[in-house]
């Protein structure tokens, strides 16, 4: 669907060259919910516009449904970007213009008869939950509307891809979690590939089944959500891990503070749906030892549930070991914590 083949961007300024984006390659399938999560300045937005053209790559290609979009003409990458939507953090709608005229602006411009544009408006007006406000100017809209009413327009020319820059920044947690259940939904409707770029753990989290880190311009880990949440492997990955899953500091307190005796402590991982399987009772019932539950959690994501769980064994060392290894055979990773 999307391919990026090794592509960086640089800019020359009076101080020098600065390299926003550096030898990324990246493929993103048809129909999935695609996340890049960084700080600020670590190259996710420049790489975003790169998609649709709205930034050129110094090298490297983009590719999105075998047409390059690096080696469009002016013509052909105005047809392209037809099929690309794009939402932005702070919502650029016409101020002038009410809901239904700010979702009919790009149909006019694709000259889509004023009949079809219509119609379509108001079928994107009832999936954006906007139905009663189409008279409404953004001024009179909450930032959760303005948002809806950018979605709608992103829309309008049933577009491939939908690019979503911050999205949610600019909205309270609340307000976050309902535009992102409304882009499931439009995920699943339309079958439509989404692409967003956060600082947000949480929104990953929510909505993306595979994620790319990026830090100084460069993906420096990407993978399905789940194995990136419980198996981070860069450090800048690990503070947003954090993020969801609390701090070292605040997982150590509370396992030092819950301890009891010398007895070895163990955490296990729950994944590929091993979270709401009872593997500790059933442990419990065939082996001859104790399990004291220092601290665990279950995160939601996208994919499913993984679940964490810190735990003290008490009793026989063999019976320790069988129980580790009938835990392993159930696909629960175990490692001395």
């Amino acid at each position: 669907m999307i391919q990026i083949n090794n592509v960086s961007k640089t800019y020359k300024s009076k101080k020098g060259t600065v390299t926003a984006v550096q030898n990324v390659t990246l493929k993103i399938e048809a129909g999935e919910i695609f996340g890049m999560i960084g700080y600020s300045g670590a190259g996710k937005s420049t790489l975003l516009r790169m998609l649709n053209g709205l930034e050129s790559p110094t090298n490297g290609e983009v590719i999105i449904n075998g047409q390059s979009i690096t080696k469009c003409s002016s013509s052909q990458l105005r047809r392209a970007r037809q099929k690309i939507g794009m939402i932005f953090q702070h919502f650029n709608l016409l101020w002038s213009r009410t809901v239904l005229e700010n979702i009919l602006f790009p149909l006019e411009i694709a000259k889509v008869s004023k009949k079809e544009r219509v119609e379509r408006a108001r079928e994107l007006i009832k999936l954006v939950g906007l139905e009663g406000r189409e008279n409404a100017y953004p001024s009179e809209l909450s930032g959760g509307q303005k948002q809806r009413v950018g979605i709608a327009r992103a829309l309008a020319n049933n577009p491939d891809v939908l690019l979503c820059d911050e999205a949610t920044s600019a909205l309270d947690p609340e307000t976050t979690d309902s535009i992102l259940s409304l882009l499931t939904n439009i995920n699943k409707q339309l079958g439509i590939t989404i692409i967003l770029i956060t600082h947000e753990m949480h929104v990953i989290q929510k909505i993306c089944q595979r994620v790319a880190v990026m830090e100084n311009g460069k993906v420096v880990e990407e993978g399905h959500v789940v194995d990136v949440f419980t198996h981070p492997r860069q450090e800048i990955t690990k503070k947003f891990v954090k993020q969801i899953r609390g701090t070292d500091e605040e997982f150590n307190h509370q396992v030092n503070s819950q301890s009891i005796g010398n007895d070895t402590t163990y955490k296990l991982t729950f994944k590929n749906g091993q979270a709401d399987q009872p593997h500790i009772s059933d442990v419990v019932k065939h082996f001859d030892i104790g399990i004291n539950i220092l601290q665990g959690k279950i995160v939601q994501t996208a994919e499913g549930s993984y679940g964490t769980l810190t735990i003290q064994l008490v009793g026989d060392t063999n019976n320790i070991k069988e129980a580790i290894s009938y835990l392993e055979s159930k696909q629960v990773e175990v490692e001395v914590a």
